[in-house]
């Protein structure tokens, strides 16, 4: 069966860095566009990072621009988000996302708690 499983998060102070990872297996990973989205208590999921299929082509919310950094493996069947200079603004669940937009097929992971905090 499909499953996307994060790993990765915790308790880090402002400044500092993690790096989620987010394995798939049950389908094509290489055919689906990969995104991180997070959502902090009384908010709304937002849309942090994705990363196209094969060319790898990546966006980023302006909130994260320049301080995290989306990747892929496809030999693996994981997703990364490599989150440098962390702000207290960051403490969500984070969320891996596979879509197939052809099909519009969307999967989605249990999430992963970041929190950030001196």
């Amino acid at each position: 069966q499909v499953q996307l499983v994060e790993s990765g998060g915790g308790l880090v102070q402002p400044g500092g860095s993690l790096r989620l990872s987010c394995a798939a297996s049950g389908f094509a990973f290489s055919a689906y566009a990969m995104s991180w989205y997070r959502q902090a208590p009384g908010k709304e999921r937002e849309l942090v990072a994705a990363i196209s299929t094969v060319v790898g082509n990546t966006n980023y919310a302006d909130s994260v621009k320049g301080r995290f950094t989306i990747s892929r493996d496809n030999a693996k069947n994981t997703v990364y988000l490599q989150m440098n200079s962390l702000k207290p603004e960051d403490t969500a669940v984070y969320y891996c996302n596979a879509f197939l937009s052809i099909t519009g097929n969307k999967f989605w992971g249990q999430g992963t708690q970041v929190t950030v905090s001196s």
